[in-house]
């Protein structure tokens, strides 16, 4: 594909796909907060609409054979994920604090599917042993979410009226319209991305951690900064571990059972080690009592330019 079509399909690709996102995770919100889900349930709902160009983007890459670029975006979107929306949220709000009890079940999924993710892709794990541990962990963490939107339902009853489930309806028809935007702009994103990759030098690992990555996760970070800004940290939270839990659960381990999906280079390993670390830091100050503040935000911003370092320098 010459330059000439693909910068420009590129470029109307990511539009389209940020845009798709964008309404994406505004109408599920919508619907969440209209039923009077729990700000966890709303959480998790936002990160699987946010998440979209990144599942997507990994997914046609792995189908097109690209599998060192599908592993650099889930790798590379979820390091951007730490930094981007508990980090620069913090940053501009000054902090990001929520209960422990909040807290702990999002960070147990969260750091479980991570570190299973890592152990299957450096092939220390099979991927079948990973599934069952991956669902082991899921399972707890759905209980926790069904109680807690019993107890939202039970605080705050809601009887949608027939103009309310109306309304509900054609979100609901407008949410398939954005799935459909999604996946058919990551198409066109990556296959213009790998096309300019090969002509311009581009290694395809460097690609999807450095580019694909980082513009895809554009929808999660400006939610999470939505939510950071109305003061909805335990929201915010549950989205950024949920998408990072829902990249490397749908997009690394369940299709490890039938593909190869590892990218076994030394800087591989160093930047899923750094992620793990990302992740384990990232709780660890969140489960403090002042949370995240500006101190501790900017250091999780610069741990992302040490991932970038590494990722851009490292041979």
């Amino acid at each position: 594909m010459a330059p000439v079509v693909a910068v420009p399909l590129f470029v109307a690709s990511l539009a389209v796909t940020l845009l798709a996102a964008r309404f994406f995770a505004q109408r599920l919100d919508t619907v969440g907060t209209r039923f009077g889900l729990p700000e966890a349930m709303i959480g998790l709902l936002t990160a699987v609409a946010a998440d979209g160009p990144e599942i997507s983007s990994a997914m046609v890459a792995l189908i097109k054979g690209a599998h060192s670029t599908s592993v650099g975006v889930l790798v590379g979107s979820n390091a951007f994920n730490l930094a981007a929306m508990i980090g620069v949220s913090a940053l501009l709000t000054g902090c990001v604090a929520l209960a422990r009890r909040d807290l702990v079940p999002e960070a147990a999924l969260c750091v479980a599917i991570t570190v299973i993710a890592a152990a299957v892709l450096l092939r220390w794990l099979p991927p079948v042993v990973g599934v069952v541990l991956a669902l082991a962990a899921v399972v707890p963490y759905g209980l926790w979410l069904r109680e807690a939107e019993r107890h939202a339902l039970a605080d705050h009853p809601s009887s949608p009226t027939d103009a309310s489930t109306r309304a509900t309806h054609h979100l609901l028809g407008l949410i398939v319209v954005d799935v459909a935007l999604i996946v058919g702009g990551s198409f066109g994103m990556v296959e213009s991305a790998l096309s300019l990759g090969h002509r311009w030098g581009v290694s395809d690992a460097l690609l999807g951690v450095l580019i694909l990555g980082p513009l895809t996760s554009i929808p999660n970070a400006a939610t999470a900064i939505r939510l950071g800004l109305a003061g909805r940290s335990t929201a915010l939270v549950g989205e950024a571990f949920n998408s990072n839990a829902i990249n490397l659960g749908v997009g690394a381990i369940i299709p490890a059972l039938f593909v190869s999906v590892t990218d076994p280079s030394d800087t591989a390993k160093l930047e899923l080690a750094w992620v793990v670390g990302m992740t384990l830091i990232a709780v660890a100050l969140l489960a403090r009592r002042r949370g995240v503040r500006r101190p501790e935000a900017a250091a999780l911003v610069i741990m992302y330019a040490g991932f970038v370092a590494i990722a851009a320098l490292v041979p």
